[in-house]
């Protein structure tokens, strides 16, 4: 029997280490009513690494991928300045995620809820492996 691949790796080989819903306003968007005023957006961040490099043997912080990077990262990309689309944002957060050494996959999406009355949100997702990020 085989083992089920994500983009090309082997999911018995992988780790998934993610973070759900952040939710911060920031200044995106392409028309004039949204460059007045910061929006909510919300991310999801899943990060897939090598099983066999993130097992921790000594139960240290050191040897897995924290947290702290994933959040950290989102906020720093946001924090730039004004970002005309999702899509731009998701490229952003991905190719950054991807320069940790130990991330070897990602998948990124953002959401904006409050665009339209009739749904609960418009967004973009993304997946990339690092051979895939130039």
């Amino acid at each position: 029997m085989q083992s089920a691949d994500f983009l090309g790796i082997p999911m018995t080989s992988l780790r998934r280490v993610f973070l759900r819903n952040i939710e911060i306003n920031m200044n995106i968007g392409v028309h004039d009513f949204e460059k007045l005023a910061p929006q909510r957006v919300i991310v999801n961040v899943d990060l897939y690494v090598s099983l066999e490099k993130t097992t921790p043997k000594a139960d240290q912080l050191a040897e897995v991928v924290d947290y702290d990077f994933v959040r950290n990262t989102i906020v720093q990309t946001i924090s730039q300045g004004h970002i005309q689309l999702q899509e731009t944002l998701c490229d952003e957060i991905i190719k950054r995620m991807l320069q940790h050494p130990l991330v070897m996959a990602v998948r990124v999406s953002t959401e904006k809820p409050d665009v339209y009355d009739d749904c609960q949100g418009v967004g973009v997702e993304v997946y990339a492996t690092r051979q895939q990020v130039s």
